[in-house]
Parts: C-alpha cells; sequence; structure tokens
C-alpha cells in the first residue's frame, strides 16, 4: 500500500528543518546538500518543493510571517494606550523573541532587492498592506476613543515605515546604536504632538 504524503505540510517541513541553517549562515552558502542534509531527504526531494534554495527562504518567512501576527495579535490585545501599541508593533525590530524572524526577513528583503520575484513582491506586498491595515486600525481606534488627534491618520503610514527605516539603517550603517532607544524617542515625540491632551 502506497503511504500519502501531505504534500503542504512536507513542503513546510522542509522549509523550517532547514531555518537554522539560513538564521546562521544566510542564503548565499546555504547548498541544496546542506538543505536535503537537514531535512533529511534526498536533493531530488528538494527540487519537487521547491525551484531554488530561494523559495526555500520565502516559505520560511511566509510559516514564521503568520506565526508572529498570531502572536503580535495577542500582545496588542494586552496593551492599555494607543502609544504602547505603537511601541509593540515596532518591538519586532530589536526584540529577542523577533531575533530569528528578523534574520529571515533580512535575507528575504535582500532577495527581493536583487531579483524581481513577481510572488516574493506579491508576498511583501501582501504583508505590508496586512500590517499597515492593522497599524492604522489601531490609530483610528485612538482616533475614535479620543486618545488621538485625527491629524494622527495624516501620519499613519510615515509612523508605520520608520521602524523598518531605522531597521535598515541599522544594519546598513553606523549610524543608530540603539535601535529601542531611537524608535522609542521617535514614538514618544510623534505621540507627544498627537495625543489629545486633557
Amino acid at each position: 500500500m502506497a503511504i500519502i504524503v501531505d504534500k503542504i505540510q512536507k513542503k513546510k517541513d522542509i522549509a523550517l528543518s532547514c531555518k537554522a541553517l539560513v538564521v546562521a549562515n544566510g542564503i548565499n552558502t546555504l547548498t541544496i546538500s546542506q538543505i536535503a542534509k537537514a531535512a533529511g531527504v534526498g536533493k531530488g526531494t528538494i527540487y519537487e518543493y521547491f525551484k531554488n534554495k530561494e523559495e526555500i527562504v520565502f516559505e520560511i518567512a511566509n510559516i514564521m510571517m503568520s506565526e508572529h501576527s498570531q502572536k503580535l495579535s495577542h500582545e496588542l490585545s494586552e496593551q492599555k494606550s494607543t502609544k504602547e501599541m505603537v511601541k509593540k508593533f515596532s518591538e519586532f525590530f530589536y526584540s529577542e523573541a523577533d531575533k530569528e524572524l528578523r534574520e529571515i526577513y533580512k535575507e528575504f528583503v535582500s532577495l527581493s532587492l536583487m531579483q524581481q520575484n513577481p510572488e516574493m513582491m506579491a508576498f511583501q506586498t501582501q504583508c505590508f498592506n496586512n500590517y499597515y491595515g492593522w497599524f492604522r486600525e489601531i490609530l483610528q481606534a485612538g482616533v475614535e476613543s479620543g486618545e488621538l488627534k485625527q491629524e494622527a491618520m495624516f501620519l499613519a503610514r510615515g509612523i508605520f515605515v520608520m521602524g523598518e527605516g531605522m531597521f535598515i539603517a541599522k544594519n546598513v550603517t553606523h549610524a543608530i546604536e540603539n535601535l529601542k532607544k531611537e524608535l522609542d524617542t521617535f514614538i514618544d515625540n510623534i505621540f507627544e504632538l498627537l495625543e489629545v491632551k486633557k
């Protein structure tokens, strides 16, 4: 009797089995042989599920972003103010808990910048739109509760992308030493302008 393989789960298992390799070494030095060894399968099996190693990073990013969204949703529900929620949103860029995802994210962004892959671009766009929509909802709730001025909505996109901009600057320059401090200072100052004074 033939063994029935759940191909979706098998693809996830292969990708996740080499997550530590990607986090530790990056995609450039990683070989299909190393991936196959980590997954406990032959090289031919890897090619049944992925065209190349870049697709494996894409799959890892997809899985980890989904898990991160669930965790973040729970953490946001525990915050008491809009400012605390915005700070919680920005923790992705420096928290120890999200270190592995950041490493995968850096690999994914690097791949996206180096090669215009329509599937990766679509994934990045979907992630951006989902997180940005979520972020706007947080600010809108702050406006509706009387916590923030309406002008907060005009600055939503700028506030949202500032975390990523500082994250990239920290990783490619010596201009930012303490990313948490920089982001917290930025958010505190923006909220000083946007909060409704009681």
